[in-house]
């Protein structure tokens, strides 16, 4: 996400260099390749995870390269992705620990200040993903029931 509350220009992001054929180093071919990411979400990996593992791993640069599919429509079509989008689970799963903290911890200002930050973020991307159809349109982020789920 951009930097809103900080007066910062934020990072600079890594861009892949432009490629138009498979490189020839890379021994999987597509079958073999969507097994490989079925198998380590059946393990309980996240996509972020499993393309982190296919990188280091089994050298692998970029799914979307040698497939023209991305990790998500195998996950999708093997019916192993997960309800919510994995960047919200992740905002939930730290707004969660943040509200564990301000219970035990209720003067903390400067963390407060952050869990509003954060689940201001959480409601942004859920008004992005009901636009584009990967959440359905009478979701809310409620943190009694983001503990339940996650």
């Amino acid at each position: 996400m951009a930097r809103i509350y900080a007066r910062k220009k934020g990072k600079s992001g890594s861009k892949h260099p432009y490629r138009s054929s498979k490189p020839d180093w890379v021994p999987y071919e597509g079958k073999e390749l969507e097994d490989l990411i079925v198998k380590l979400a059946k393990d309980g990996n996240s996509q972020s995870k499993i393309g982190i593992i296919l990188r280091d791993q089994y050298g692998i640069p970029s799914v979307k390269d040698l497939t023209d599919k991305k990790i998500g429509h195998f996950l999708k079509k093997n019916k192993l992705a997960s309800d919510l989008p994995e960047d919200i689970q992740n905002l939930m799963r730290k707004a969660i620990n943040l509200r564990k903290h301000l219970e035990q911890h209720t003067r903390d200002k400067h963390n407060r200040r952050g869990m509003q930050l954060i689940e201001s973020k959480i409601r942004r991307l859920a008004n992005y993903y009901k636009g584009t159809g990967r959440l359905p349109r009478d979701w809310k982020y409620e943190p009694e029931k983001a503990r339940l789920m996650i």
